[in-house]
């Protein structure tokens, strides 16, 4: 039986000092990122976490853009963490690119972004070509996650919001989906960014801190292979 959710404990965020390491290990295998499968120009949205920019997700679009996406920030600021005032925003960040471009877009998003990327893509299916999360808590929202304290201290009802995302993840996701996650992560619960619902999902584990997941050259491959697959 497996233990119940819960949040990571406060001692794991010390094992985020570790992305150090992940950026050590990224230097030294840099060059083998030239050898991922190229893109044809398609868009590829990045979406940051929950208090951050897309300064965050900087590195991760310049490789996706040096492997030929066309790899674009969200351009609405900081991520301030309100999913229900996020969701149309994004939703239009979407549509403006796909309407520009011609194209479904690829949305990739690390932690909170990851839930908006699914969330435009359950709302508006038409616009997305397929989604790529990072360390995304798809169960419970904030509950689950090293931030949990931050929306109390905010007077946020986190039973409400577990609920809320519980009864909107009942409508199905219809593209696909590829979930990255590991079990180092220090600010979300491994176990929240397991989708058990969506119909094209795929789990894949990655040995690395959630900070160090926007720049582990492992994760970014993924990405990029996962990016590079032809069109439905």
């Amino acid at each position: 039986m497996s233990s119940p959710l819960q949040s990571p404990p406060p001692w794991s965020l010390l094992a985020e000092s570790l992305v150090l390491l992940d950026l050590a290990h990224s230097a030294l295998r840099w060059p083998a990122l030239a050898r991922q499968p190229r893109g044809a120009g398609d868009p590829v949205l990045v979406f940051p976490g929950y208090g951050a920019s897309d300064a965050s997700t900087a590195v991760l679009r310049g490789i996706l853009r040096g492997l030929g996406h066309d790899a674009r920030g969200w351009g609405i600021g900081r991520n301030h963490g309100d999913v229900p005032d996020l969701i149309p925003r994004v939703t239009e960040v979407a549509q403006r690119c796909a309407d520009e471009t011609g194209r479904r877009v690829r949305l990739v998003g690390w932690s909170l972004g990851g839930v908006l990327a699914r969330e435009v893509a359950r709302d508006r299916p038409e616009l997305v070509e397929r989604v790529v999360t990072l360390g995304s808590p798809v169960v419970g929202g904030p509950k689950y996650t090293a931030a949990a304290g931050s929306y109390r201290r905010r007077g946020e009802d986190l039973d409400a919001i577990e609920a809320a995302v519980a009864e909107r993840s009942m409508t199905p996701i219809d593209v696909p989906i590829t979930a990255i996650y590991s079990k180092r992560d220090g600010v979300v619960a491994w176990r929240a960014c397991i989708d058990e619902r969506s119909r094209d999902v795929e789990h894949i584990e990655v040995p690395c801190s959630h900070t160090g997941l926007g720049f582990h050259t492992g994760v970014i491959s993924i990405v990029a292979q996962r990016l590079a697959r032809e069109s439905r």
